[in-house]
Order: structure tokens, then sequence, then C-alpha cells
């Protein structure tokens, strides 16, 4: 069986997530660095969005997608799981975080620093403000979600956990937002135990902000 090609940049939280789930589940995967709207990426993403796979004559985009499919496609721990209930719950996990808190944590707070729509290109301080409330709400519902198990979803990882991680990473190394968890003890520590898992650590992005998109329409 031919190895998965992940396309897009580990500096990206969707492409990171893709790549930790392969890590979870000892996957042999190539990750082939490629920027935002690449004629590679373009051939498989309509968008030209990261990250895209190729496996064999398979292809497929999205990152929640992918991950499915890796799931179902190779032996090792389950990351979607079996139980109705579970599953459903990590499903909503990934839904509410790439539908929502990734437009807050990542489209608007983090793009104010690294795409910010001011002259010299300085952090965009009226959207850091004005979405500040938005970001401390959402750590708050995370850190509610995670008090008791350490978990998203019951007392095992899911891909509703390694979803998260990638963007928790960036929050955290901006002042705010790492104020903002530092005032979250159960999410605090929830992201030093997962932190240290061999998945996070061999996909840690080099130094320096993620590919930009184009920042969100106001």
């Amino acid at each position: 069986m031919p190895k998965p090609e992940i396309i897009g940049s580990i500096a990206s939280t969707c492409t990171r997530a893709v790549c930790m789930a392969c890590e979870e589940k000892g996957i042999d995967y190539v990750l082939t660095e490629k920027p935002l709207r690449a004629p590679e990426i373009l051939e498989i993403h309509p968008f030209g969005k990261m990250p895209v796979l190729r496996h064999g004559d398979f292809a497929l985009f999205e990152s929640k997608a992918i991950a499915t499919y890796l799931d179902r496609s190779f032996p090792g721990p389950n990351l979607f799981p079996a139980d109705p209930r579970a599953l459903a719950l990590t499903e909503q996990w990934v839904s509410v975080v790439n539908t929502l808190m990734d437009r807050t944590l990542i489209r608007t707070y983090l793009y104010a620093y690294i795409a910010p729509r001011t002259t010299g290109g300085r952090p965009d301080r009226e959207v850091i403000d004005a979405v500040m409330p938005a970001v401390r709400e959402q750590i708050g519902v995370l850190d509610k979600a995670v008090a008791r198990t350490g978990y998203l979803v019951d007392d095992e990882l899911t891909f509703a956990d390694i979803n998260l991680l990638p963007i928790l990473y960036r929050v955290q190394q901006l002042p705010e937002g790492l104020q903002a968890i530092a005032n979250a003890p159960h999410l605090t520590a929830y992201y030093k135990r997962h932190s240290l898992r061999a998945s996070f650590v061999r996909t840690t992005p080099p130094s320096g902000p993620p590919p930009r998109a184009k920042p969100p329409s106001s």
C-alpha cells in the first residue's frame, strides 16, 4: 500500500492536526510542504486550502474528512470512537472548534497579529481588543469541557483533542491568549499534558507564523 501523502504546511493548524493523527496511529506518511493555493493543492481542493491528501489514486480535501479516512483505513488506536455517543461528542467538538472557535482564535485574533490591516503591519489593536471577550469566553468553555477527565470526550484521546491542540499552540504564543489560557487552570493542565505527546512534539512547526490566508471579511 502506498504511503499517504499530506500536502500542506506543518505551520498550518489543520495540516498539523492531520499529521498528528498519523503519528498517533503509527501511519508511515509523507508530508509535502506547499503553500496555500499551490498547484498541487488546487488540483485537489477547489479553493486551494490545506491540507489535501493523496493516497495512491485517491485524493481528498478537508482535514476532518482526511482524518476520518485515515482512521478507518489504517490500524492503530481509534481516533473516532466506535461507540455512537462518544463518536457524536467527538464530531460535536470538531465541528464547534472548526466552525466557531477557529474563526475567533485563529482567523480573527491570531491574524490581527500576522496579517493585520494596518499601516506598516503593526498588530491591529482595535481588532484584538474587540475579539478578546470572545477569546476569553471560548477558552472558558474549553476549560470546563476538559475539567473532568483531561480530554474533550470521555477519558480517551480522540480527533477532537488532536484538532484543538494545534490551535491552542498558536493562541498561547500571543500575550493575551497566553494570559487567557493561564487563567483557565484545567485547560492549562490539559495543554501541558498533551503537548508532551510524541505526536505533538514531532509535528511542532518551525518558528514563525502559520501560512497567511485571506483575512476574514469585515
